[in-house]
């Protein structure tokens, strides 16, 4: 029997355990991701500039670092870094990727065969729009944990963290550690959801007691930093003229919109905005995976089955484009579809999908305490930029609302910049109150015309 090719595209956490569930099983692997560094979104940091308490769960990365390069010393493995892939091809199970600085001249083609694909694309930060958030200043929460994971720096000296879910918690540890001031952490979802959302079957909370340990770590630190930390508040305009000068802070209701007589003004120079994330499905839409329907302005994920199996013969997918449910269920996900797609059935594999069990069930609290609620639009005026590559308002989406999709978009051009929709698509439909299909890019990374002519050669 001859040695299967796995191909994984993304190497953060869910990307990392499927290369090393691959390789336990026998496969050759290619590890395909657009950084610079192994990591993904999750382990960013560099080692000389950031502080160590900011390493969270590094020894993991470490030691998945060094099956990596072991196998790549091997020859067992092989490595793309700084590829951006802009086809995925189900049917020939071949992956095209342009390898180089991000839109510059000369990069180099390459197009890869294998066996089986994983997809590990991960998510980006969805931040709600609100009335200044185009101001200088205004970060998404992962953005500003970015700067000071990565570089050691914050986005100004007094910043104010909101939005929803537990990720803003580790967002102010890591500004605060980098040395900026987070002057408060809004949680806009309010106690009665939180407790309705954690508080529901304890027992499925046992084997989380690693979590627990960081809420209390990350609970010492805005203790530590005197930092106010309210539920069911929310930043409900940004005030600055050339850039942030200070937000007005409202206390929200249970479907997020402001209760009249409660908002204040907070002076800071900075605002971290995180409302969760939104999975990166284009390649799995473009290999032809199905994935599950939501109302408007909600994300949609990868379907799979027990062994991450797409509906696309030989593509797997693992982590957060089948579900947000944080580095731990990526890693547990990532492991079981390296080695389903290298054909194993080892005992590591029976144990993986036992262990994801319970991931799943602390997935679903993520949504049912934290989930957005559509209040959150009422926060909106008429000139607030909603989709901010073409510089479209609301009053715009407004009006066009209840056109075709395709005449939605030609008559307001919202979704057809830069970013192909994916900062305000979600937003959008919302807004609509229906599907518009922004989140159906055939084109997964931005190509020179010449780099999509020369592709399309005869023979090329």
């Amino acid at each position: 029997m001859s040695q299967r090719h796995v191909l994984i595209l993304g190497a953060g956490p869910a990307g990392l355990a499927a290369a090393r569930g691959a390789l336990e099983e026998g496969a050759r692997v290619t590890l395909v991701d657009e950084g610079e560094r192994l990591g993904g979104q999750f382990w960013r940091h560099h080692e000389q500039l950031t502080d160590p308490r900011l390493q969270h769960g590094w020894s993991r990365f470490v030691e998945l670092r060094g099956v990596i390069a072991g196998a790549l010393e091997s020859g067992s493995a092989s490595l793309l870094q700084r590829a951006a892939v802009w086809r995925v091809d189900a049917a020939s199970m071949r992956v095209h990727a342009l390898v180089g600085m991000a839109d510059a001249p000369g990069r180099r083609r390459v197009d890869v065969a294998a066996d089986a694909i994983v997809l590990a694309t991960g998510a980006h930060d969805r931040a709600l729009p609100i009335p200044g958030w185009t101001l200088p200043g205004v970060t998404t929460a992962g953005a500003a944990q970015s700067l000071a994971k990565r570089d050691g720096v914050t986005v100004g000296n007094r910043t104010l963290v909101a939005g929803a879910g537990p990720f803003l918690l580790p967002v102010a540890e890591s500004i605060a550690l980098a040395g900026g001031e987070v002057v408060e952490v809004l949680e806009a979802s309010r106690v009665r959801a939180l407790v309705r959302g954690w508080g529901a079957r304890p027992w499925e909370l046992v084997s989380a007691t690693g979590k627990l340990g960081e809420l209390s770590g990350y609970a010492a630190s805005l203790l530590r930093g005197r930092t106010p930390y309210r539920t069911g508040h929310g930043v409900v305009r940004i005030l600055g003229g050339r850039r942030v000068e200070a937000a007005v802070v409202a206390r929200l209701d249970h479907d997020w919109r402001p209760l009249p007589g409660t908002e204040r003004e907070v002076e800071c120079d900075a605002v971290a905005l995180g409302h969760g994330f939104v999975p990166r499905i284009d390649a799995a839409l473009q290999a032809g995976c199905a994935v599950g329907e939501a109302p408007p302005g909600e994300p949609r994920f990868v379907l799979v089955d027990s062994l991450q199996r797409t509906s696309a013969d030989g593509i797997f997918a693992a982590g957060e484009i089948t579900g947000i449910g944080g580095a731990d269920a990526a890693l547990v996900e990532g492991e079981i579809a390296g080695r389903a797609a290298a054909g194993g059935r080892s005992r590591s594999l029976d144990r993986a999908i036992r262990l994801r069990r319970r991931t799943d069930a602390f997935a679903r609290r993520l949504e049912d305490a934290h989930g957005i609620r559509d209040g959150w639009r009422t926060w909106l005026e008429d000139d607030t930029l909603i989709c901010r590559c073409e510089s479209v308002d609301t009053a715009t989406i407004v009006r066009a609302a209840g056109s075709a999709s395709r005449a939605m978009r030609l008559a307001t051009r919202a979704g057809l910049g830069a970013c192909q929709g994916r900062t305000c698509g979600l937003s959008v439909e919302a807004i609509c109150g229906e599907r518009l299909g922004l989140d159906a890019r055939p084109v997964l990374a931005p190509m020179r015309i010449g780099e999509l002519a020369a592709a399309a050669e005869p023979g090329s």
